[in-house]
């Protein structure tokens, strides 16, 4: 079970990794929108998108490990329904990134650089909130 808890761990900080990025490219492409910089806009989009299709199978495979931990292992508890309830939310957090890709791909985005900030700082407070649960399990 330790070598299915370590590729769980290293396939979600390989995920996260992305997460923490993805929305900060966000922030770039809406900069470079209001500046009315085209060329890095263009190369933003398939920054963007390469990232994007590259954190996804880091995904699955963090599913994969921690389903396979769960059911191994029979973990239990109030500390893991609070864990399952922040990653779907980071699964929600994702798809919406996928979401808004596709809208800067097709020169559809309407909100500001700032809302980007914003926005990326929501994968760090979910990976508090995991960590916290599955070290301290406060119940």
């Amino acid at each position: 079970m330790y070598w299915i808890k370590a590729f769980h761990i290293i396939f979600m900080v390989s995920w996260f990794a992305g997460l923490f990025y993805l929305p900060r490219l966000f922030v770039y492409h809406a900069m470079a929108q209001d500046e009315g910089d085209t060329a890095s806009m263009a190369r933003l989009k398939i920054m963007e998108r390469k990232l994007y299709y590259f954190i996804l199978p880091w995904m699955i495979l963090t599913l994969v490990f921690g389903t396979w931990l769960w059911l191994g292992y029979g973990i239990t508890g109030g500390w893991l329904h609070a864990k399952l309830f922040l990653v779907a939310l980071l699964l929600g957090y994702h798809h919406a990134c996928g979401r808004l890709m596709k809208k800067f791909a097709r020169d559809e985005n309407t909100r500001s650089h700032v809302f980007y900030r914003w926005f990326n700082e929501v994968p760090i407070v979910l990976l508090l909130g995991v960590v916290v649960l599955v070290v301290v399990k406060p119940f």
